[in-house]
């Protein structure tokens, strides 16, 4: 049973490449299916890969996000930006 994890999402970090690789394979992807040169199967295959591509991307980007824009109230209620502690999960 262990093997059912396998595709339980792209939440796994270990699965997940760097944002960057994410990106490089995305783009290749792209460049792939505008070539005009694929049959349709495989179109669909790239498509459904780069699909999942995007995801970790938006994930990842979303994930830096809500680390960058940490903020705090300060005792006269002002919103005041609160250092990121990076090591939080």
């Amino acid at each position: 049973m262990p093997n059912h994890t396998k595709g339980a999402g792209t939440n796994n970090p270990a699965k997940d490449p760097p944002f960057e690789e994410a990106l490089q394979k995305l783009e290749a992807v792209v460049e792939a299916m505008e070539s005009d040169d694929l049959p349709l199967e495989t179109l669909l295959a790239r498509y459904e890969e780069g699909a999942k591509l995007v995801k970790i991307c938006q994930e990842k980007l979303a994930e830096a996000e809500l680390k960058i824009q940490k903020l705090e109230k300060n005792a006269a209620g002002e919103m005041k930006l609160q250092p990121v502690d990076l090591t939080e999960e």
